[in-house]
């Protein structure tokens, strides 16, 4: 990556009245627009102003001194500054360099900054009651007189008042007009407490302990790190980098904390609980308006000091950040594939590097990338190689499937059968894994033939039983599931062919009479509380068997869960893309370590019909290393990422046929030079995705190209109907 260095905001400017400033927006346009700073008004570098754009009023950043370009009598003034904390410096300058490392314009970047609109604005004080120090005669009630005991103290709300004196909100505004409590303004309360640093933590091991003191001593140094702390399952990574997150508390920093699945994030956020006396702030699609609004706000004030969240947490506006965690580093779900394509994990690294400040990388399966990276000596390592408290690492047995076969039309085999029995016998919990949404991945009619395609995209409709449905994964689109064929007017004539998470419930459910099931996919637990509810059931042993998708493959710690079961172990190796084999032993070893977390052991069957493949032989054996070396080696041969550049070109719009034309013209003008191919047009394997046709064109180049300014030479070769559009994927993870 580009070497950057930090900045501060000692570097806001102020402008005074009749300067000229440059304001971004965070609209899609070709860059700031220079305003006026209108007479007895003052604005610094960073600051939120509105301004006229067109016949409306629009809020953007003052982003330094205007260029002046327009003419004097065109300029228009600054309308507002607004009342809130400037956007930090090193927040404009992360805005600058995700834009120059994605080829995105400013101002789609600057919007994933200024996602609240909202939060721009003061909070509006809150409405609290004290007793009337003089009240008028009127009429008292058992209730009432409950409410003014209460009411002897600090102002507050009417709710908190009707909730400590169990009575219902309209006692408390009966004795707001009776004249028995005045009204006084209260400012919102905070987002969340103050962890506390000081609070003690688990007693470490040696091994946690050393690697605790490293990160402690990259936090207190005072200069950029990156340091990946790998460990195996249960070795307590989290407890590890606590330690860090208390180190940064303890200089009055703020810190902030990634996870993949922050809808998952019970176990760790009742982990932090204890750990520092409070939970932390959150930052996920899941908080409501109002919790974004005033978590933005706490942020950018410098009034929280945690934030876990996914990964647009990235690009809250923090005053004083110290310390940046990455929590399963190598997850896919850091990946934007939308809108600013970027990795989460890498722009974190950046990000913190433009802090001067440590940022920790965690996995107990990490990229090849980090791994490279710290082979290279750009990141530092800390190692856990044993799992805390003495538990051992489960065993891990193939079941191959072409000699152990299950009974027509069921997919548990006979060996993984028996095993289950075996376990809910010693009251323990089992899990089966299968990363398939829904009952079926494909409906057909077996009279015609005919399969049910999504009409927008080029993908089969997954029957989800639970629902009556059959719906598209990529788009949404559902419908009624039909008792006819559409094709021929059959009835009674639709099969579901393949097995989804829907399927082996059913399935399990009639093997096991009487076993407690819980199903865990993303349509099933669809937010924190969900998932909370979720993982108490399991940690209270009110389920014997979780059958679930991705989703319950990392981070759990549940100690009677002793038995893990691949359904399709080879179900990612069909990917066919360049992270295939990477990404499928990465997904096993983490639903593997979810076995034998306790003082039980653990076992893991990977049920496969590619018994030799190397993914199977690393798993079994547990040579971690080995598998890595041989994927670097296979990647340094043919120059693929992390030893070469890839970036994505995807192509797309309504109309097919103009989609081709830019496609091919993009073709004709590709350039061609030493260390640069490119592989295309052809059609995506998503070729029709939400009713928009899609070409790709592939940029491979050798490490040392800077990839941005060709591709940005490359596309000012040409131009497009204005309903075709590029997409521009630099380091792609999904070749869909």
């Amino acid at each position: 990556m580009t070497e950057i260095p930090p900045s501060t905001d000692s570097e806001r400017a102020a402008h005074i009245g009749g300067d000229r400033v440059s304001v971004l927006l965070p609209l899609p346009l070709a860059g700031a627009y220079d305003y006026r700073v209108p007479e007895g008004m003052t604005v610094a570098d960073g600051d939120f102003v509105s301004v006229p754009l067109g016949g409306r009023q629009a809020r953007g950043v003052v982003w330094g001194a205007g260029t002046g370009d327009i003419d004097e009598k065109r300029l228009k003034d600054v309308t507002a500054r607004l009342d809130c904390p400037p956007l930090p410096a090193v927040s404009r300058r992360f805005v600058e360099w995700v834009a120059a490392y994605t080829l995105s314009s400013l101002g789609p970047v600057l919007k994933m900054a200024m996602s609240v609109p909202a939060a721009l604005d003061p909070p509006k004080p809150v409405s609290a009651f004290v007793l009337n120090s003089n009240p008028p005669k009127f009429r008292i009630t058992p209730a009432r007189e409950r409410v003014l005991a209460v009411a002897d103290g600090p102002p507050r709300t009417a709710t908190d008042l009707a909730r400590e004196a169990a009575v219902g909100t309209s006692v408390v505004r009966g004795l707001v007009e009776a004249g028995g409590l005045t009204t006084v303004s209260m400012s919102a309360g905070p987002v969340t407490g103050r962890p506390d640093p000081d609070k003690a933590g688990p007693v470490l091991s040696s091994d946690q302990e050393a690697s605790a003191d490293n990160l402690v001593d990259q936090v207190n140094g005072d200069c950029f790190s990156a340091t990946l702390l790998d460990g195996v399952p249960g070795s307590g990574k989290t407890e590890v980098y606590f330690d860090a997150v208390a180190a940064a508390l303890k200089q009055g920093r703020q810190v902030l904390v990634l996870l993949p699945e922050i809808a998952l994030s019970a176990q760790w956020l009742a982990r932090f609980q204890s750990r520092f006396g409070c939970p932390p702030a959150e930052w996920h699609s899941d908080l409501s308006a109002g919790q974004r609004r005033k978590t933005w706000r706490a942020v950018a004030e410098g009034q929280v000091d945690v934030v876990v969240g996914a990964r647009s947490a990235l690009f809250l506006p923090f005053p004083d950040l110290g310390l940046v965690i990455v929590d399963e580093e190598h997850e896919s779900a850091f990946k934007q594939e939308d809108g600013v394509i970027y990795n989460a994990r890498d722009m974190a690294v950046v990000r913190a590097h433009l802090s001067d400040i440590a940022v920790a990388l965690v996995s107990a399966t990490p990229s090849l990338e980090t791994v490279v990276n710290v082979a290279d000596g750009r990141y530092g390592q800390v190692h856990l190689p044993d799992r805390h408290a003495g538990a051992a690492m489960p065993d891990v047995e193939i079941v191959d499937m072409t000699q152990d076969k299950p009974a027509s039309g069921r997919w548990l085999s006979p060996t993984l059968e028996k095993k289950l029995a075996e376990t809910f016998a010693a009251g323990e919990q089992a899990m089966l894994f299968l990363n398939r949404r829904g009952y079926a991945p494909l409906t057909l009619c077996r009279t015609c033939g005919h399969r049910f395609q999504c009409p927008t995209c080029t993908a089969w409709l997954v029957e989800h039983r639970r629902f009556g449905r059959l719906q598209c994964h990529h788009c949404g689109y559902n419908v009624d599931l039909p008792e006819r064929c559409p094709a021929c007017d059959k009835e009674d004539t639709l099969a579901a062919c393949g097995p989804g998470v829907e399927r082996l419930v059913e399935e399990a459910q009639a093997a096991f009479d009487g076993v407690r099931i819980d199903l865990a996919a993303s349509d099933t637990i669809t937010s924190p509380r969900a998932a909370a509810e979720l993982v108490a059931r399991i940690e209270n042993h009110e389920t014997d068997l979780i059958i679930g998708t991705q989703i319950v493959a990392k981070g759990y710690h549940f100690p009677l869960l002793t038995l893990v079961g691949v359904v399709d172990a080879d179900l990612g190796l069909s990917g066919g893309d360049l992270r295939a084999t990477e990404r499928t032993y990465q997904l096993l070893y983490q639903v593997a370590g979810r076995a034998g977390r306790g003082d039980r052991p653990g076992k893991v069957l990977l049920q496969t019909y590619m018994a030799n493949h190397p993914v199977m032989a690393a798993l079994t054996s547990g040579d971690r290393e080995r598998f890595l070396e041989a994927e670097t080696n296979s990647r340094r041969e043919i120059a693929m990422p992390p030893f070469g550049r890839l970036v994505a070109l995807i192509v797309s719009g309504p109309n097919g046929t103009a989609v081709d034309e830019t496609a091919r013209s993009l073709g004709r003008t590709a350039p061609a030079s030493d260390g640069v191919r490119v592989l295309g047009p052809a059609p995506a394997p998503l070729a029709l995705l939400r009713g928009r046709h899609r070409r790709r064109l592939l940029l491979k180049a050798a490490k040392s190209v800077n990839v941005q300014n060709v591709v940005r030479q490359w596309l000012g070769r040409n131009r497009w109907p204005r309903n075709v559009r590029v997409q521009i994927d630099v380091d792609p993870y999904s070749f869909l």
